[in-house]
């Protein structure tokens, strides 16, 4: 069996390999450059961007660099869907096509072992690339890091475990489509269109409730007032900022217009006109110590709807339903 599978398979995992390689290269090369400009190593600056003379010359000049770079990582958020659809979409769809599958069925190897022995093959295939691929990109990384933070958006879903995760979702949408609608290049669209569109969906609504947020709240501050807001930190993800009044209740946008045309007309300052009338900062937001947990949660999200995929990929097999 090991010997068919890659004698199916060599072409995906070879092109995938050497695309990881070739990246993972590139990155390496890139990301020594880019550590270079921090003598003490970036995590003896992180949060000293605005402290630090000496960090704050290293940013500088990692923004200048290879800030250009960074924008480029955009293009890597479709690395785990390649990764995992490209191994998964043909995993049936292509015995389907060619119908072997009837061949493969009918040998001394049972379908349901010759179906387990295919998928733990490929998914072991799939964990290694992205995994190796995703360490290297997060060393790589440290660099931004410490300066923005791993919860921001670019950061958050190149790292750690979700990248694993997104991959192992491709593959089970992609051999879950393969099996129903039989043919390779289709299997593959249907998921990575399933993949985009369940990554803006978790992104974008399921993650900021994987806990309760937290508030910073504080008068608006003035020269010479005592009050001073402590805002979140740098590393932290602010997922909401606004103005409150003295009571709390959060002000429209509409609200602090009114109040900044007021404070126009009156000819005043307006952090002073809005600190005399009780007007707060606030701030909600997820502390950076919730990176891990938030990462554990979205990887189990995801894995668990793989799982789901692949048992019917299982139930089609078992029971003929090709």
């Amino acid at each position: 069996m090991p010997w068919l599978i890659w004698r199916q398979h060599r072409t995906e995992v070879c092109v995938l390999g050497l695309l990881v390689g070739m990246f993972g290269v590139a990155l390496l090369v890139l990301g020594a450059q880019a550590h270079d400009l921090f003598p003490g190593g970036p995590a003896r600056c992180a949060g000293e961007a605005r402290v630090s003379e000496a960090c704050t010359a290293s940013f500088r000049r990692l923004d200048d660099e290879y800030g250009f770079v960074e924008n480029l990582l955009a293009a890597f958020y479709v690395a785990p869907v390649v990764i995992g659809a490209f191994l998964g979409a043909p995993l049936l769809a292509r015995e389907l096509e060619d119908g072997t599958w009837q061949l493969a069925w009918t040998q001394a190897v049972p379908r349901m072992r010759w179906l387990t022995a295919k998928l733990v093959a490929l998914a072991g295939v799939t964990v290694a690339l992205t995994g190796m691929f995703t360490a290297v990109l997060t060393w790589f990384r440290q660099p931004f890091d410490a300066w923005e933070g791993r919860f921001q958006y670019d950061a958050f879903d190149l790292q750690g475990l979700v990248p694993v995760a997104y991959a192992l979702f491709a593959f089970g949408a992609a051999t879950a489509a393969g099996a129903i609608l039989r043919r390779s290049l289709p299997a593959f669209g249907v998921a990575f269109g399933a993949f985009l569109g369940a990554r803006m969906l978790v992104a974008l609504l399921a993650r900021p409730a994987y806990a309760t947020p937290l508030t910073a709240t504080a008068p608006v501050p003035v020269r010479g007032s005592k009050d001073q807001a402590q805002p979140p930190g740098f590393a932290d993800w602010v997922i909401e900022h606004g103005y409150a009044d003295a009571t709390g209740r959060r002000l429209s946008s509409t609200e602090y217009y009114e109040l900044e045309d007021a404070a126009e007309r009156a000819g005043t300052d307006l952090d002073q006109f809005l600190h005399a009338r009780g007007v707060q900062q606030f701030e909600v937001y997820h502390p950076a110590d919730r990176f891990w947990t938030f990462q554990l949660i979205e990887t189990a999200l995801f894995v668990a709807v793989a799982a789901v995929l692949i048992g019917v990929v299982v139930r089609r097999v078992r029971r003929r339903v090709i």
